[in-house]
């Protein structure tokens, strides 16, 4: 009685091959749409059902395992557009010499992509070799995330400013931003893979301006006021993991062509948590709390100084 009870209760498994060929034609009929079955028809013996079912449910599974298998399988053209996004000629070298709280920490070299990206390569070599007045040297990296490594880049206000403005340079990112917007039509995919150099150009977090009535000459008028300022196009940062996110803010310039070991070191470096799962910071973010700002700009700052203590070209 027991062996009887457990059979009822545990549903049938069936480990069914093929219909044999004596009931291929009851299948077809019963998977044929708009068919009409009688009464004679479903008068069939338990044993036949469930090859009528397999029957009616083979033919979708082999469509939908065909469909996975086309989608899977990309096209040779989409790996050549990747393989050209990805894998670009280089055609000047660069070198950042970086040290953590004093002790040398090693050299990084980089390749820059000066036939895809003449303007960003152009920026980024005359900010480390100093031919606009004002380089990367002695400046600080001031982010490490998980996913990347961003350095400070140079002030738009202060002494870095003065010497810009001396030596007629232009700290803008407006021809930055054209080119990113070519690259990005060119090549759709993720650019900031691992190892890839990247000028940030954009702030995706930045607010709209702020709408605000205004009197003018006796007449109100609405104006817009901007909420923070947008990056110089000094900015850099280098991917450590594959980042799809970076590409709405950065121009990939180059990348790590030696000295992957330096820029993992860095990324180990300790930093201030972020905190952005804190009631109290969730509610300041909400009313629009100034100290909640600062305090993520706090976020994931090294507690050690990594310093570029010497850049330039290499011959």
């Amino acid at each position: 009685m027991r062996q009887l009870l457990q059979s009822m209760s545990t549903p049938p498994q069936f480990h069914l091959p093929y219909p044999p060929p004596h009931l291929q034609i009851k299948a077809a009929k019963f998977a044929r749409p708009g068919c009409k079955i009688s009464r004679r028809d479903l008068a069939i013996s338990g044993s036949t059902l469930p090859f009528l079912l397999a029957t009616y449910f083979w033919p979708s599974q082999a469509q939908a395992n065909s469909e996975e298998t086309s989608t899977s399988i990309s096209s040779p053209e989409a790996d050549s557009v990747k393989n050209d996004c990805t894998n670009q000629p280089t055609t000047k070298r660069a070198f950042l010499d970086v040290s953590i709280d004093g002790e040398p920490a090693g050299r990084i070299i980089i390749g820059l992509y000066g036939d895809s990206t003449p303007f960003g390569s152009s920026r980024f070599t005359s900010l480390v070799t100093g031919a606009a007045g004002i380089s990367y040297r002695r400046k600080e990296f001031v982010k490490i995330v998980p996913n990347y490594i961003q350095h400070g880049g140079i002030r738009s206000y202060g002494v870095d400013a003065e010497l810009a403005k001396r030596t007629g340079s232009d700290l803008a990112a407006d021809s930055l931003v054209l080119e990113w917007e070519a690259a990005n039509k060119k090549c759709p995919g993720t650019k900031n893979i691992a190892g890839s150099l990247g000028i940030v150009i954009r702030d995706p977090a930045k607010p709209p301006p702020k709408l605000k009535v205004v009197a003018r000459k006796g007449k109100l008028e609405i104006d817009e006021e901007e909420v923070g300022t947008d990056p110089n196009g000094t900015e850099f940062l280098i991917a450590t993991k594959d980042s799809p996110e970076l590409d709405a803010s950065t121009l990939v310039v180059g990348k790590v062509v030696e000295g992957m070991d330096v820029v993992e070191r860095i990324s180990k470096v300790k930093t201030v948590q972020e905190n952005t799962g804190s009631p109290y910071f969730r509610v300041a973010k909400l009313i629009g709390d100034k100290r909640a700002v600062v305090a993520e700009r706090g976020f994931y700052r090294p507690y050690s100084k990594v310093i570029i203590t010497n850049c330039g070209l290499i011959d």
